[in-house]
């Protein structure tokens, strides 16, 4: 039998659910994004940033395990979070704006020069964003699907990588950043958007305590 609607290139769901529901819905596509780094470095250049870079890492988040021991078993808990470090790749462009705003970051982060730390994290700190797109270019702009916004973040590490003569790859820098949060926007899309809970009604076992 002919397929005669994509709608029916799915996965069976319920028999209550509409017609409407039931078709598969386009996914978000790996090499539509954008990043910027707001803050990052001293010069206005950032953009060139956004324009260099090859690939990068979603935000990743890890909860430390409690464990509790309770007469005659054991229960595991949620304890504090970690946001782990993303990496970003980047292109080393002729103009060296790339490692023009790399070098002022990490100035910024420590004098190299004078052998001094930065007074606080406000003097360093910056916003990264990382938007997925819709694939619009040009006359028809670009749609943002899903944005990561990073808060507090410095470079954890600058690696500019190896020179080689057997191949035509260009050069480039890889900077893996650390932050203290990250937030998904707009609002009600994901992580940094409150939840109901429901008092006194338990999750484990069913039915209320």
């Amino acid at each position: 039998m002919a397929i005669s609607t994509l709608t029916n290139i799915t996965v069976p769901l319920a028999n209550d659910t509409s017609a409407s529901s039931q078709g598969l819905l386009m996914p978000k596509l790996q090499y539509r994004f954008r990043i910027t780094l707001e803050n990052f470095g001293v010069s206005n250049e950032t953009q060139e940033l956004t324009k260099q870079v090859i690939d990068a890492t979603r935000p990743t988040v890890s909860f430390d395990n409690q464990e509790l021991h309770v007469y005659g078993s054991k229960v595991n808990i949620a304890g504090k979070h970690t946001w782990n470090e993303i990496t970003v790749n980047l292109r080393d462009d002729v103009n060296g704006n790339v490692q023009k705003l790399v070098g002022e970051q990490l100035q910024k982060q420590f004098d190299f020069f004078e052998m001094s730390s930065a007074a606080s994290g406000s003097d360093y700190k910056f916003v990264t964003r990382i938007e997925i797109l819709d694939g619009g270019n040009g006359a028809n702009a670009a749609n943002v699907l899903e944005t990561y916004e990073l808060y507090g973040c410095y470079v954890e590490n600058a690696n500019y990588n190896t020179l080689n003569y057997a191949t035509s790859e260009p050069v480039t820098v890889t900077l893996s950043i650390r932050y203290d949060n990250a937030i998904q926007t707009p609002q009600g899309t994901g992580v940094g958007t409150a939840v109901g809970r429901t008092i006194n009604t338990a999750i484990t076992g069913g039915g209320s305590t």
